[in-house]
C-alpha cells in the first residue's frame, strides 16, 4: 500500500464513511470535510503499509482530529463569552439547513444535531462512535484519554439527554456533587466514620501511578481500605466538573495534577479513580470550582 495511487485508492473506498463519523460528530459539511483532508496528510504522512487495519486508524484518526476541533470550537466560545444555548432555535435550526442534504444522507435529523451540540466533547464523541458506529468501549477509550469504564460513563450520560431524560441527569449529578462534597469534608475533618458513610462497602480506588506517592497498591477494595487512602490526603483537592459529572481537583498554583473522578450509585460512592497522567488531564474537560 505504499504506493501513492493504492493509497488514494483505498483512502477513498473509506471516505463515505469517515465523512458520516465526521458530521455526526461536528454537525457541518465543511467542518467535517476538513477533518477528512486531514485524515488524508495524516496518513500519507505515515508507514501506511504497516497499518493492518486501514478502516479503523482512519476512524481513529478522524474521531481525534474532531475531537480536537470539537474542544477548539467550546474554547473559541468561552474566550467570546458566546452561549450556543443562547442561539434560538430557528436560527440553529437554518444553520444546519445548509447541511440538510448530507443529514437525509446519513439518516441524522436536524433535532438530533442540536442535541448533540449540548454535549461536551468527550461525551459526544463516545455516544457517536459507540451508538452510531458500533465502536467499542475499548477502541473509544484511547481517543477520549479515558479507561473503558469512563468511556461508558460518557457515552451513558450523552444517551440519557439524546434521549430527553436531561432532568433526571440533572438530579444524578445533583446527587453526586453532594456525595463528593461529603467526601471531601471527611478528609478535611480527618472523619473517618463520616468517610466511610459515603463509601459502599465494596466501593474500589484505582489510583494508578499514585500509588506510590499513596503508599497503596494501584487497586484497593472495600470501604474501610479506602477510607485509610483518604482521610487525611485529600485537604488539598477542589471540587470540580469533570466532562460534566462533579469531582475533585488537586491543581496547586491552579495547574490540575490529580483528578479525583468518582462513580455513584444509589446515594454512595461506588468507585474513585485518582487520574495524573498528564496526557489523560490534558484530555479532560475540566471546570475547576472556586475555592
Amino acid at each position: 500500500m505504499a504506493d501513492r495511487d493504492m493509497l488514494a485508492k483505498a483512502f477513498e473506498e473509506n471516505r463515505k464513511r469517515l465523512r458520516s463519523v465526521a458530521f455526526r460528530m461536528l454537525g457541518s459539511r465543511a467542518e467535517a470535510d476538513d477533518a477528512i483532508q486531514e485524515a488524508w496528510l495524516r496518513l500519507s504522512r505515515a508507514e501506511a503499509d504497516q497499518v493492518e487495519n486501514l478502516g479503523g486508524w482512519l476512524t481513529t484518526v478522524v474521531a481525534r482530529v474532531c475531537l480536537d476541533m470539537l474542544r477548539s470550537r467550546r474554547s473559541r466560545r468561552e474566550e467570546t463569552l458566546e452561549d450556543p444555548a443562547l442561539e434560538s432555535a430557528a436560527n440553529r435550526e437554518a444553520t444546519l439547513a445548509a447541511d440538510h442534504e448530507l443529514v437525509l444522507a446519513d439518516s441524522v435529523g436536524l433535532a438530533m444535531l442540536v442535541v448533540l451540540e449540548t454535549l461536551n466533547p468527550a461525551e459526544r464523541v463516545s455516544f457517536v462512535l459507540h451508538d452510531m458506529f458500533d465502536l467499542p468501549f475499548e477502541e473509544i477509550a484511547p481517543i477520549v484519554g479515558r479507561t473503558p469504564t469512563a468511556a461508558r460513563q460518557l457515552a451513558s450520560r450523552a444517551r440519557r439527554r439524546v434521549q430527553g431524560t436531561s432532568e433526571d441527569a440533572d438530579v444524578d449529578r445533583e446527587r453526586q456533587r453532594e456525595l463528593v462534597d461529603a467526601f471531601l469534608r471527611a478528609p478535611r475533618e480527618g472523619d473517618f466514620e463520616a468517610l466511610l458513610a459515603v463509601l459502599d462497602p465494596d466501593v474500589v480506588a484505582r489510583v494508578g501511578t499514585a500509588a506510590a506517592a499513596l503508599g497503596s497498591a494501584e487497586e484497593v477494595r472495600g470501604a474501610s481500605d479506602v477510607a485509610k487512602i483518604f482521610v487525611g490526603r485529600a485537604k488539598g483537592a477542589q471540587p470540580a466538573l469533570i466532562d460534566g459529572a462533579p469531582g475533585l481537583v488537586w491543581a496547586p498554583g491552579g495547574h490540575p495534577r490529580m483528578v479525583f473522578s468518582f462513580t455513584t450509585a444509589d446515594g454512595m460512592v461506588t468507585s474513585i479513580e485518582l487520574i495524573s497522567d498528564a496526557a489523560r488531564l490534558g484530555a479532560m474537560d475540566l471546570v475547576i470550582a472556586d475555592a
